[in-house]
């Protein structure tokens, strides 16, 4: 692959648009930090696709799902993961993109049924790239055995469907308190996280107010890091208690 335009990404548990503790509506400042960031793609979890309940009785609840009032003009095409579903609606992950998306797949990795999570697989196109660039967004679950069945998930989806010479973003909620993923996403697939590969360790994103774990995550193959920031701060902390990623990513 030569030389290509760079790409700017941005993984981001948004907490079903609302603040800790759910106490109030968060949405539409969070449309406005995204707008803020400029980045190509976006790696959401946690997208409220319906909440009936919230939607009747909080004050400007958007009309559109969450996913498309995020979008809105900035984001021509996007990808919704329906995981979790429930009486009053359903939320899961979702991709926006600068660019069209060629193609796109949930798959259901829940490892219980009292935690649905799903693993959304994206192939998009960005311009002057040689090859499509593929785009996996997941929200691992809270219990390690989980997190080690989905991790393996993981690795046999990306041999299975992504081919080794082809870009890859794998970023997302890991819950990853134990810090144990990395070293299988490293040595079975050889992907780097790239807050390691640029500052020599992961980013803390978690809790926003006082970031303390590393739970939030991006990883590459095929790709090298030019720059990458923790959104946290005192605006940043009132909309989710996840911070914010960003990356901006060149070809190899």
């Amino acid at each position: 692959m030569s030389a290509a335009k760079e790409i700017h990404v941005a993984s981001y548990n948004i907490h079903k648009g609302m603040s800790h503790f759910n106490r109030r509506l968060t949405i539409h400042e969070m449309r406005d930090k995204l707008r803020d960031l400029n980045v190509d793609l976006a790696f959401l979890q946690e997208v409220q696709g319906l909440h009936e309940g919230r939607a009747a009785r909080i004050p400007h609840w958007p009309e559109k799902p969450q996913l498309e009032f995020l979008a809105d003009t900035l984001w021509t095409d996007f990808a919704y993961g329906k995981n979790a579903v429930y009486d009053e609606g359903h939320h899961g992950n979702a991709i926006l993109s600068r660019y069209p998306i060629l193609s796109w797949e949930n798959l259901d990795i829940s490892s219980h049924f009292m935690e649905s999570r799903g693993m959304l697989h994206c192939e998009l196109h960005p311009p002057g790239w040689h090859e499509p660039l593929h785009c996996i967004n997941v929200h691992l679950a809270l219990t390690e055995n989980g997190r080690s069945r989905q991790v393996r998930m993981i690795v046999d989806r990306i041999r299975e469907s992504v081919p080794q010479s082809a870009p890859l973003v794998l970023a997302g909620d890991f819950n990853d308190w134990r810090m144990r993923a990395t070293r299988h996403l490293t040595d079975e697939l050889g992907l780097k996280e790239v807050f390691q590969m640029a500052r020599g360790a992961h980013a803390r994103s978690y809790p926003s107010v006082l970031p303390l774990f590393s739970l939030d995550r991006i990883y590459v193959r095929g790709l090298n890091v030019k720059t990458c920031a923790v959104h946290a701060g005192p605006v940043w902390h009132k909309l989710s208690d996840h911070a914010a990623l960003t990356a901006t990513l060149l070809p190899e």
